[in-house]
């Protein structure tokens, strides 16, 4: 039996660098301060996300045969709506898109004002806490002694805070902690493929775009800081003193360099002669040049440009009510839904599901970005109502015929018809028949009349 961890003296647990460690090789900072805090469309691109992540919210789900069943909710799910002191589901889910995003992994634990990690029992301030991705190490075990093994598997997270980023060559403070893999909640949705236990972010392969899209914006800023007009070489004649030369050079700069004397006529003295060495932005076609870039961030993002307001999405057929209406489809059903079904997997780690066939599930009948999905799922109920009514008319048995439409298999119908068929199949009634025989044994006579 292995002791309790808080029994334990942690310092034997917490090593300097070693192999047996796997660190979240994303540089945090970098990234928050080169990508999320100084160029607009990933800005757009994450914020875009966390709006949408954030509104869901979560719920117990039953599966009864694999299939869900009815969403419901109890005094376990309390901290997740309220997480931390003012806090709430939608501000966690905003810091988790975020740290997923920017480092392709959230961490989140329990704590409490005694400064318990991973605390199930509750007690006072009782919360949810965030741990930096960027100070977290996966401690990687194996029987075999091999860490690349088949049986290897994380045993435990490694928090260490820092004074300073890992990328400042900050030092740990007296706070570092070592949790039990019950203990953390690990979001991760995108699979780092050169790791078996980390994500990775969705920045990574577009990192040349970025500092593309950066450099462009440099270059439009400069342009209108330089003139504003083409960048040119003006030539002198080779008699012309120094001080002539710096004389010209100060009044030219002076009359023709800046955004507000841009296309001002140019008077040369002579001698003087002006070549210009690059293309105005239309010549460029620097529009286009950017749009593209902005459409290849947006789909790493998993975002229809037309959603974002980039330039691509924003011509053509992309703005017709159907496509748009498409990109709003592939943008929660392709995107959205599978990171609230994986954030609920993650979380559900630090709380009990009330039993074997429960699981946590997201809600997302209150979300107003889905709301036509509403009217689609209304539409889908009236067309499997209309199959359910005509099976049970065509004989079959009711429950039968349910379960044969929730499980999208006409074959669990097989040996379960009634017998009895619609009336309208039935053969005319012939007047010379015989009287049909009541049920209670008397017969009557059918009157023509």
């Amino acid at each position: 039996m292995q002791p309790d961890f808080w029994s334990l003296d942690a310092s034997p647990f917490v090593p300097s660098s070693t192999a047996d460690r796997e660190r979240i090789e994303t540089d945090f900072e970098g990234y928050i301060a080169g990508a999320f805090k100084s160029n607009g469309p990933i800005f757009s691109c994450v914020v875009a996300r966390e709006m949408v992540f954030s509104e869901a919210r979560f719920m117990w789900r039953q599966f009864n045969n694999g299939r869900p069943g009815d969403l419901f909710s109890n005094g376990a799910l309390n901290l997740l709506e309220r997480p931390w002191p003012g806090g709430t589901t939608g501000e966690l889910l905003a810091r988790m898109e975020q740290d997923a995003s920017l480092a392709g992994n959230s961490f989140w634990t329990r704590t409490d004002d005694a400064g318990r990690y991973g605390n199930r029992a509750g007690g006072p301030g009782l919360r949810l806490a965030r741990l930096r991705p960027d100070w977290v190490s996966m401690v990687i075990g194996s029987h075999s002694g091999d860490l690349y093994a088949a049986d290897a598997r994380v045993i435990g997270y490694l928090y260490e805070p820092r004074l300073y980023g890992l990328s400042n060559g900050g030092s740990p403070l007296a706070g570092s902690v070592l949790l039990l893999p019950d203990e953390v909640a690990h979001f991760s949705p995108i699979p780092d493929p050169a790791a078996r236990f980390r994500g990775m972010s969705w920045l990574t392969p577009v990192l040349r775009e970025i500092e593309a899209d950066t450099a462009a914006t440099v270059h439009k800023k400069t342009f209108f800081e330089h003139a504003a007009v083409p960048n040119m070489v003006v030539r002198f004649d080779k008699d012309v003193q120094k001080e002539q030369f710096d004389a010209f050079v100060a009044a030219f700069k002076a009359g023709h360099q800046g955004a507000f004397n841009a296309y001002k006529t140019l008077f040369l003295q002579g001698g003087a002669d002006v070549t210009s060495l690059t293309h105005d932005f239309r010549q460029l076609d620097f529009t286009s040049t950017v749009g593209k870039g902005e459409a290849r961030i947006a789909s790493a993002a998993g975002i229809p440009p037309s959603w974002l307001g980039f330039s691509e999405g924003l011509q053509g057929s992309a703005l017709n009510t159907n496509n748009f209406a498409a990109s709003r489809r592939r943008f929660a059903d392709g995107t959205m839904r599978p990171l609230w079904r994986i954030a609920a997997a993650s979380l559900e780690v630090l709380f009990r599901p009330s039993g074997a066939s429960t699981h946590l599930w997201y809600d997302d009948r209150d979300i107003a970005f889905l709301r036509e999905d509403s009217r689609d799922r209304a539409d889908i109920m009236r067309v499997q109502a209309n199959t359910l009514d005509a099976l049970i008319k065509s004989g079959f048995e009711p429950d039968d015929a349910v379960r044969a439409l929730v499980n999208e298999d006409i074959g669990l119908l097989i040996g379960h018809h009634t017998g009895l068929v619609s009336v309208q199949m039935q053969p005319p009634l012939d007047a010379n028949a015989p009287p049909p025989v009541l049920s209670t044994g008397e017969s009557d006579v059918i009157d023509d009349g």
